[in-house]
């Protein structure tokens, strides 16, 4: 975890982040109704939910209208049957898709601003029997960094059995010595081939393959487990706050938000800003059809729920594949699809990426796993989940590969006009300049709106999350080559996140986003001498370069700053001067539309 999170007298978060206050947003807990089923409140309510219904409305108008006038006929290019006419068609139809996306992200905002609900805490679930759980990989995740973790887990409440389980994917000695010295109960499947397979719920060397191999091994003797990563920390009611939910028996998981304590960089800080919509608002969206999405780094977990889907999926993301397959699924003892229950309240503090290599990592891991799922996943078991369920999560996971393909057909509308002059649609600029900004401003205006549910102890109260808008934009590159390689399936190695010590940049950190701005920076310089040079498009392709080169340059300036910082001091040897008597001392993707005034 690093130790800026943790003062070293005892194992507490820092006393500048109201973290136990942060752990209670949902509200205080109350005893559960008669029914125990869980129940959820509006987050927005009264006259804010009016304004709300007002910009998403407004919202959904601006972007819809902006499509359907840059889609009329009259703005497609004329040309005689030849191959540009053609090739108009491909860059229309690309505009059309670029837009209909963003249409989509805007309805996905608009849809989760107005369904999100937060639960209402009920008193924990008492006299059962947990487990608490965590794993480890030697030689990638510090010893010290877990002992902080396990130390924290042995002062957990909770009424009932809890057990403190350490899951070792090393057998390793040093681990075993500590959990020795700590109480704490170890586990491993090292050296076991049932439970180290080349692919399936026990895969080798993946996280859930270690937790799938515990539960055949320990499932039974358990009725819950409540979970961290290695580097979370969870507060003392962790517990607590997690198992009064389960009084409702078709709940199969509760999960909480992700916050990092380390906030120091800029990196994490931004990091943290960019998961902001998924744990402060998609999330809670979740609870309207009782359908958030796992998350492994810190939840709670039905046991005999998730031996009747077989254990968690084999995916890179196995909490979105194992989300849905749960969800699809009926609680065999009352005949009920399974629930899951979204809490925004802060119960463990971990660490983020505080490098571009492990942040860009990072978020390659998670676009690929969903990619995956979208394509071998959701498809197979859509049709067992609700109307609403299913919506939630097509949403949900239509971020990455929308992105993705955004991201390619502006590029493919920016080359083509700079190298070959043919456009896709033909509009007037300060007209399409006004739509566009419009339609742009309403949706970041929701973004900003929902601000005010944010479930960071981080942040400051107001701020605006542009670092994080300025992540996820600088991101695109690698959300392309994640989708990319989930369409031709092509197996990748378990990644794990790198925790307790940074990872070094390097140029060779940046080669997605060098490779794309090349391709600009090429275009351009050859529409110089095939004169097609419309100075707007020619902004938006510096405009796409740009995205692709702020990273890098962000690095090498930090980097020489760094040396400059760490350059040894020149003492230069004590001259006494004599002066005469008289002397005193003293961060756009390109949508491919071009003006009539210069068509591309």
């Amino acid at each position: 975890m690093g130790a800026s999170l943790f003062t070293d007298r005892a194992l507490q978060p820092r006393p500048d982040y109201p973290y136990e206050e942060f752990s209670e947003l949902a509200g205080p807990m109350q005893a559960p109704p008669s029914d125990s089923r869980v129940r959820f409140q509006l987050v927005t309510r009264g006259a804010a939910r009016v304004r709300a219904w007002l910009l998403v409305a407004a919202a959904l108008v601006f972007e819809l209208l902006f499509l359907v006038w840059l889609l009329k006929p009259s703005h497609y290019p004329e040309f005689a049957g030849d191959w540009r006419s053609w090739l108009a068609v491909g860059l229309i139809a690309s505009v059309g898709i670029i837009e209909a996306l963003r249409l989509l992200n805007v309805f996905t905002l608009a849809t989760a601003t107005l369904n999100a609900r937060d639960p209402i805490p009920m008193t924990p679930v008492t006299g059962q029997r947990i487990a608490f759980l965590t794993t480890i990989v030697p030689g990638k995740e510090p010893l010290e960094m877990v002992r902080r973790t396990m130390e924290a887990a042995l002062q957990v409440r909770y009424e009932g059995t809890l057990d403190v389980w350490l899951l070792d994917e090393g057998d390793d000695p040093d681990v075993r010595a500590m959990c020795t010295e700590l109480g704490v109960r170890h586990f491993t499947r090292r050296g076991i081939e049932q439970w180290n397979q080349s692919t399936g719920r026990n895969k080798a060397k993946t996280k859930h393959g270690n937790y799938n191999a515990w539960l055949d091994a320990h499932g039974d003797g358990y009725d819950f487990w409540v979970s961290v990563d290695c580097d979370h920390v969870p507060l003392p009611n962790f517990a607590e706050r997690l198992m009064g939910y389960f009084h409702d028996p078709d709940v199969a998981f509760v999960v909480g938000p992700q916050v990092y304590g380390n906030s120091e960089e800029f990196i994490t800080r931004a990091a943290e800003s960019q998961q902001y919509l998924f744990h402060s608002v998609l999330q809670r969206a979740g609870n309207r059809s009782t359908s958030a999405m796992f998350v492994g780094t810190n939840n709670a977990v039905r046991i005999s729920a998730l031996q009747a889907i077989g254990g968690l999926q084999d995916s890179i993301t196995e909490d979105a594949a194992t989300s849905i397959v749960w969800h699809s699924s009926r609680n065999p003892e009352t005949g009920a699809i399974w629930k899951s229950v979204y809490t925004p309240d802060v119960l463990a503090v971990g660490e983020g990426p505080s490098t571009w290599r492990d942040f860009l990592v990072q978020q390659g891991r998670w676009a690929r796993g969903t990619d995956e799922v979208v394509l071998r996943v959701f498809w197979k078991v859509a049709g067992k989940l609700s109307f609403r369920r299913r919506l939630h999560y097509g949403l949900l996971m239509s971020y990455y590969p929308s992105a993705a393909i955004s991201w390619v057909l502006g590029v493919t509308n920016l080359a083509a006009y700079l190298l070959t002059g043919v456009a896709g649609v033909l509009v007037a600029a300060q007209l399409w300049l006004m739509l566009y900004v419009n339609a742009a401003v309403m949706q970041v205006g929701i973004y900003i709106w929902n601000r005010r549910h944010n479930v960071s102890p981080h942040e400051e109260e107001g701020s605006s999350g542009v670092s994080g808008m300025f992540l996820s934009v600088m991101s695109t590159p690698m959300y392309v080559s994640a989708l990319w390689a989930a369409v031709r399936n092509r197996d990748i190695t378990f990644a794990v996140t790198p925790k307790g010590a940074a990872s070094p940049d390097r140029l060779s950190t940046f080669a997605k986003h060098l490779r794309w701005a090349a391709v600009l920076l090429v275009a351009l310089a050859l529409s110089v001498p095939l004169q097609n040079s419309h100075v707007a498009i020619r902004s938006w392709a510096l405009a796409s370069a740009a995205v692709c080169l702020i990273p890098p340059v962000m690095w090498a300036v930090g980097l020489l700053l760094d040396r400059l910082r760490r350059r040894p001091e020149v003492h230069e040897p004590n001259v006494v001067a004599v002066l005469p008597p008289d002397v005193g001392s003293s961060e756009l993707v390109s949508t491919g539309t071009v003006s009539r005034e210069d068509p591309r």
